[in-house]
């Protein structure tokens, strides 16, 4: 199953992988917990369970994925490529064909959260970054 956000705001691929870090997540995001983290991966706790999330660096932006997950969760924040070049597209991918409507809804509630956290995390930095270069 894949599922889609468009977040509308002008972004570049380094700046996705400047922010979307270990670090940052806890600033992010309410649904998941980095507890800690060495290299490219982490061991988060969140809505579902304890899990390694691993980072990539993506071709447009970053890749996360929950190594352990039995649906092999993955999602991508990039920008540069259809359908929106200019804004960023959050997608995450299951390895299911279908799965219970609950599940469906927890998927869609992790995508919003990253959506509107990612939203203000990175209107809040480009406008710091407006303020020190005025």
């Amino acid at each position: 199953m894949e599922f889609f956000r468009i977040i509308d705001i002008k972004s570049t691929e380094s700046e996705l992988q400047n922010l979307l870090t270990f670090e940052n997540i806890n600033f992010i995001i309410e649904s998941l917990f980095v507890i800690d983290y060495a290299g490219d991966t982490a061991n988060i706790t969140g809505i579902w369970e304890e899990f390694t999330l691993k980072r990539d660096l993506i071709k447009g932006g970053v890749r996360f994925a929950l190594l352990e997950c039995p649906n092999a969760l993955a999602w991508t924040f990039s920008t540069g490529f259809p359908p929106v070049r200019e804004h960023i597209v959050l997608h995450l991918t299951i390895n299911r064909p279908e799965k219970e409507q609950q599940f469906i809804d927890e998927l869609n509630e992790f995508l919003d959260d990253w959506e509107k956290g990612f939203s203000k995390f990175l209107k809040n930095h480009q406008e710091q970054l407006l303020k020190t270069s005025s």
